[in-house]
């Protein structure tokens, strides 16, 4: 697999993570319990992370062989 296939990959999961995150959130707006909205609050966050990550790993795999390409600190070595 390639970089440019793996970006692809990352980018098929961020729209995963997307579509999750607003049914999640549909279902906080029809939620009444104090509990219930707490966990679905802690869960929407979860997968937002998780939607940042992927949209920068996306972003990292696919341009990682271009010269001028400002590579994210927190995936560099």
């Amino acid at each position: 697999m390639t970089l440019l296939e793996l970006s692809a990959e990352y980018r098929a999961h961020a729209r995963a993570l997307e579509a999750r995150i607003q049914q999640l959130e549909e279902r906080l707006a029809r939620t009444e319990g104090y509990t219930q909205r707490d966990e679905l609050i802690q869960r929407i966050q979860m997968l937002a992370t998780m939607l940042g990550e992927a949209r920068e790993l996306a972003t990292l795999t696919e341009h990682y062989y271009q010269k001028n390409f400002r590579r994210n600190p927190d995936y560099t070595i």
